[in-house]
């Protein structure tokens, strides 16, 4: 909006006020209008959440966990705050966008339809005052639901390279420069797969001070720095990228509002935690990371750009059935990361070789883009 009505008249107006189109101008300013609007509102935010008592109940056996490496109770500490993200994403779209690109209003839905649906699983969670809120299987449907719809939307409208409709569907691979397998039909449950993964992957991270978000700086910074190389036809082809014009638009600017807003939510989530940001915030950031690398044909680099995710992820479903069916544990206890903090890790140090990992999986990413 503020493109359209501001930006859009200048360069109209006078040629050098071009830059002021660009993605990169654009990019920069909705990082720092997201991270303004969540550093301001935070405090507000997190005074308000200890008023309405809406506090953090955390798991007995977590509790024990996190009480090894700290005496001080997490317990009660405000949570709900990724409606801090969602906001100063979502203004900060409305700022920098061009809202008259599709996708964009696509990535603003999956923000809403995954916010609402982890500020349902949060508000049930308090009302019953215990950490269990919707039952898994209520949570899955409901994220399947959203996602099949953005699956199918894909499908049918998703964007496309050089007017070939194929394109749609197609799977890139890194390191396959001419195999782009056409996955037609199928495409629909890969991209469910996806969304529902990252989203639940995300989700089971958030575990730690500031260790959700610290990873998923990494990830919307490697997907946004993607979306607006695949933008420039010359460097996608010498990259093997899907090329897709408006993947600036949608992947660097969305992103990069992401990463804003996650910069200012981490000055309040950093150990110790000021605020949580609850399945309110964890199911959508997840979600529209998913989404964005569907969009531009990334979703095997998400894989390895997100491996701490992935990592998380795995460990649980491993401890899960080893234990259903040798009644034993592989690891101390599921999520990953608490199996390190049972293993004598201070929680600071866990966060922050989780970071060093994710930045070294997201140079891994890059470094796959295959020249020539």
């Amino acid at each position: 909006m503020f493109y359209h009505l501001f930006f859009q008249n200048l360069i109209n107006l006078y040629q050098p006020f071009e830059v002021f189109g660009s993605i990169p101008f654009r990019a920069v300013y909705a990082t720092a209008t997201a991270l303004v609007i969540s550093l301001v509102l935070g405090p507000f935010m997190i005074r308000r959440l200890k008023q309405l008592r809406i506090g953090e109940h955390i798991q007995e056996e977590v509790e024990k966990a996190q009480q090894n490496d700290d005496d001080q109770s997490k317990a009660g500490t405000p949570t709900m705050g990724g409606i801090l993200i969602i906001v100063a994403v979502l203004i900060s779209i409305v700022f920098w966008a061009k809202l008259d690109q599709p996708f964009i209003y696509l990535m603003i839905l999956t923000t809403l339809w995954f916010g609402g649906l982890g500020f349902l699983d949060d508000m049930c969670k308090i009302s019953r005052k215990q950490s269990l809120g919707l039952r898994g299987w209520q949570k899955i449907v409901l994220q399947t639901v959203g996602a099949i719809a953005i699956a199918y939307y894909l499908y049918q409208w998703g964007p496309v390279e050089a007017n070939d409709t194929a394109s749609r569907t197609a799977l890139h691979l890194p390191f396959f420069k001419n195999y782009k397998p056409n996955l037609n039909i199928l495409f629909i449950p890969l991209a469910t797969l996806v969304i529902v993964g990252t989203s639940n992957a995300v989700n089971l991270t958030d575990g730690m001070d500031g260790l959700a978000i610290g990873c998923t700086l990494f990830v919307a910074g490697t997907i946004g720095a993607l979306g607006y190389l695949a933008s420039h036809n010359v460097i996608a082809e010498h990259l093997n990228l899907f090329h897709l014009p408006i993947g600036g638009e949608v992947a660097a600017i969305f992103c990069a509002a992401l990463v804003g807003a996650g910069l200012g939510f981490l000055w309040y989530n950093g150990h110790p935690a000021q605020l949580f940001m609850g399945d309110t915030g964890s199911l959508p950031l997840g979600a529209t990371l998913g989404t964005c690398a569907l969009l531009i044909k990334q979703e095997f680099l998400l894989i390895i750009a997100g491996g701490i995710f992935v990592a998380e992820t795995l460990s649980v479903i491993i401890q899960v059935w080893s234990y259903r069916t040798f009644g034993k544990r592989v690891i101390k206890m599921s999520p990953l990361h608490y199996h390190f903090l049972l293993s004598g890790w201070k929680e600071s140090k866990v966060v922050i070789r989780f970071w060093i990992v994710a930045l070294i999986l997201m140079l891994i990413a890059l470094s796959t883009l295959r020249i020539g």
